[in-house]
């Protein structure tokens, strides 16, 4: 059974926050439930520090078929209700964990024909063409429970596009009742790669009024633009990093929605995710084969015997080794990577451990072959694995092509795993060149080659080595200070909502 660990105490002279307001969360993830990348995790980490602050007070997310395999006893929490869509009467059911382990509270909304599929966006075929549809219903369902859960002074936290109608339904459909009057909106753009984009009908089948086709509304290119509208009706938008905030604001990074995102001036803000020290903590980490800390270096060693022994790799102590643990995307920086020489130049060895685009994964197996003393890789991502590289590998490599934030590089740094890693979003934001890690700038095979090379060459100097994995191990990632700002920001909310109703906005 899951029993998540006790949160470390804030640290000393961050002020005790004790808000009025209630959070409600809205998202499509959230871990140990419901994971693909980093949105789940990224969202319990919020939510959980919230609560221990006395703020957010519940999560919604589906209840999808994964999440009743994994938790049997989930239970009803009322009756079944009726839910409408573009005049599609719908059944919806509220459920949660019996355990009490949760806090905040998750809330499952139940729809076997929209959630109990295998998938959590799509199958083997691609994204399931009715997505726009099933999240709507998660919108409406959720905004119809919430008065039940949170009955004054609400805020309701989406998250990325799936959850952005909410915001959009509360500004139309749902205007002119007191109580949604009253509830401010944050939504969060975890990665504005993925925007919801359909065509200029499905306006329609979301029940909203033709008038939201507009340029300054939800008219993209000719097509309809979900998380546009979610950046039009929330009264403040967030994003993960500052870097990633200045980047969406620009033509080259904004994705298409530059205009969109500089049009909220300062209800646009970005930033940074933590981690939970209570779970990436190698102290005390029950996954990995030696417990260490900045003090105990040498205890790191062990860990990387372990991890050159489990991937079949000679037990070679002085040889630098490089990990890398993500989704096998472009996004990732494997077009990148793999076009480097550095296999066969570089006496060095790596690890890759990581789920996604066969042609990538059929071009790592190809490199296992070609350099087995060298390059090692598994397809079947863990947690445990995940935690047993970072404490294993002396570099971590992330040469992405974008990355809003980024959580592996603060974990790294954590497990004093130096980060190699490109100048963007949130990378830019949390290593710092030379210092605790090594960035690069172009996105090319020659400059990711050229970080790697110096990395391996400052390997070398142990005594240097050392004072910088000291250095990093020491850096403060934790979510305390992140809940500080997202107090600030949604206190900006309340009084953009204020505002904007006694203006009769």
């Amino acid at each position: 059974m899951y029993s998540p660990p006790a949160l470390p105490p804030p640290p000393e002279g961050l002020p005790d926050l004790r808000y009025d307001e209630k959070v409600a969360h809205l998202a499509t993830e959230y871990w140990p439930y419901a994971r693909t990348g980093g949105l789940g995790e990224a969202v319990r980490g919020i939510a959980r520090y919230q609560a221990e602050s006395g703020a957010a007070k519940v999560v919604f997310m589906p209840l999808y078929k994964s999440v009743r395999a994994a938790f049997p006893d989930v239970t009803p929490a009322g009756e079944p209700f009726s839910v409408t869509v573009a005049g599609r009467h719908e059944t919806a059911r509220v459920y949660y964990n019996p355990t009490g382990l949760d806090n905040p509270r998750v809330l499952f909304i139940e729809h076997d024909g929209y959630f109990g599929r295998d998938g959590i966006y799509g199958d083997a075929h691609g994204d399931y063409a009715d997505n726009h549809i099933r999240f709507a219903f998660l919108c409406r369902a959720a905004l119809e429970w919430l008065p039940r859960v949170s009955p004054s002074e609400t805020i309701l936290h989406a998250h990325d596009w799936h959850t952005a109608l909410a915001s959009v339904y509360l500004r139309t459909q749902l205007v002119g009742d007191r109580y949604y009057d009253d509830v401010a909106t944050v939504l969060t753009v975890h990665n504005a790669g993925y925007q919801g984009h359909y065509g200029p009908n499905v306006i329609n089948e979301l029940g909203l009024d033709w008038s939201l086709y507009h340029p300054e509304r939800m008219e993209w290119y000719g097509k309809t633009n979900i998380l546009k509208g979610g950046l039009v009706y929330s009264d403040m938008v967030t994003t993960v990093s500052p870097t990633h905030a200045r980047e969406l604001r620009t033509r080259s990074g904004g994705f298409g929605l530059h205009d969109s995102f500089s049009g909220l001036h300062d209800r646009f803000v970005g930033i940074l995710n933590g981690i939970d020290y209570s779970i990436w903590d190698p102290a005390k980490d029950p996954f990995i084969d030696c417990c260490f800390g900045s003090d105990s270096l040498e205890r790191k060693g062990a860990c990387k015997d372990a991890l050159q022994r489990g991937f079949g790799l000679p037990a070679a102590p002085d040889v630098p080794l490089f990990g890398m643990t993500a989704r096998l995307a472009e996004q990732k920086g494997f077009d990148i990577l793999l076009k480097t020489e550095m296999f066969s130049k570089f006496d060095a060895q790596w690890v890759f451990v990581g789920e996604g685009d066969k042609r990538y994964e059929d071009a790592l197996r190809r490199l296992t072959v070609q350099y087995p003393h060298r390059v090692a890789a598994t397809f079947h991502f863990t947690e445990e694995r995940e935690h047993r590289l970072l404490a294993g590998a002396d570099f971590l490599l992330m040469p992405s092509q974008y990355e809003p934030c980024g959580l592996t590089q603060m974990r790294a740094q954590r497990y004093g795993a130096l980060p190699v890693v490109r100048r963007v979003g949130g990378l830019a934001d949390t290593v710092e060149d030379r210092i605790t890690g090594f960035l690069f700038d172009e996105y090319a095979p020659w400059a990711l080659e050229e970080a790697v090379r110096y990395a391996i060459e400052f390997y070398r100097i142990r005594a240097d080595r050392e004072k910088m994995v000291r250095e990093a191990m020491s850096r403060d990632f934790s979510w305390w200070p992140i809940v500080q700002r997202y107090h600030d920001v949604y206190q900006r909310a309340v009084a953009v909502r204020a505002a904007a109703r006694a203006g009769g906005a």
